[in-house]
């Protein structure tokens, strides 16, 4: 018999979705920083066995969109409630449970398993920890809850158990050696995004897009040619940095991260250029990939 499903996660902003993406799967699917609004698409990371195939799908946080770029953020989450075969639902210790009423009141009315996993438990006490229990037991009496680590990899393996248990019957959906969905060029995109999450402050990192133009590969390199998209000349130059250090520096430990990701030489080019306004541009957002109803 052989199990095979989809395994959509869905939560808000800084609760570590991203890290337990990674955990599962055992793979650097979805950049992981300590900044909100990290993941902006939907990332397919798949893990097989002899006897199951796991599809698991990381979505951007749930939030109430400023701009047409969230509204496609909170498209690419929505649309894991109608496909799943089941659905992760991560919180944190920290999170109010009351925070998304309108999107739990989409959960609660699904008819898959759905799993809560209330994650950075090391930062609780037992007490806490049961009041947040029944309190989300309230909101999803349906829901089976999961205390977890992510960081320490506490309760992650039952975790794991239980979501190969509830998958259906079913062939592989992808290739055995198929381990995501996204060609390479996503996630050179993904790994400058991730250094200039770290790098720079306040809203830079939020009015950036980063587009690869060239990607030639050999036995034993790399070339790549990528553009880091702003919204404003004043972005462009903090980007750059003074005689070009800040730049640099996002270049350097690009590839540095890219090395390790592809274990070849890379060579990495960056330019930064403006694109005025291209968050709140349906047609700069759907060449850029995003999902736009």
């Amino acid at each position: 018999m052989h199990k095979a499903g989809f395994v959509n996660i869905v939560g808000n902003p800084n609760v570590g979705k991203s890290t337990l993406m990674n955990l599962l799967v055992g793979e650097r699917i979805s950049i992981a920083t300590f900044k909100a609004q990290t993941t902006r698409h939907r990332i397919m990371g798949i893990i097989n066995s002899d006897d199951a195939q796991i599809v698991f799908s990381d979505t951007p946080g749930v939030l109430k969109p400023n701009y047409k770029l969230q509204e496609s953020m909170l498209a690419f989450s929505e649309s894991a409630l109608k496909d799943a075969d089941v659905l992760l639902y991560v919180t944190d210790v920290v999170e109010k449970p009351d925070k998304n009423s309108v999107f739990l009141a989409k959960v609660v009315k699904m008819d898959v398993p759905v799993l809560l996993l209330i994650n950075k438990i090391d930062l609780s006490n037992q007490k806490d920890l049961e009041a947040l229990v029944a309190a989300w037991k309230e909101i999803l009496p349906e829901a089976e809850i999961y205390p977890i680590s992510a960081k320490a990899r506490f309760n992650v393996d039952n975790v794991l158990a239980r979501i190969k248990s509830l998958l259906p019957e079913s062939p592989p959906y992808f290739d055995k050696d198929q381990w995501t969905d996204k060609p390479a060029r996503f996630f050179v995109t993904e790994i400058i995004r991730e250094k200039i999450l770290l790098y720079y402050d306040k809203e830079i990192p939020y009015a950036v897009e980063v587009v690869v133009e060239q990607f030639k590969e050999t036995e034993k390199n790399i070339r790549i040619s990528t553009v880091i998209y702003v919204e404003r000349e004043s972005q462009k130059g903090i980007i750059i940095g003074h005689q070009g250090v800040a730049l640099k520096k996002v270049s350097t430990e690009a590839r540095k991260t890219l090395e390790k990701f592809f274990d070849k030489s890379i060579f990495l080019e960056i330019f930064v250029k403006v694109d005025k306004d291209w968050r709140n541009s349906t047609r700069r957002l759907e060449n850029y990939g995003y999902k736009l109803d």
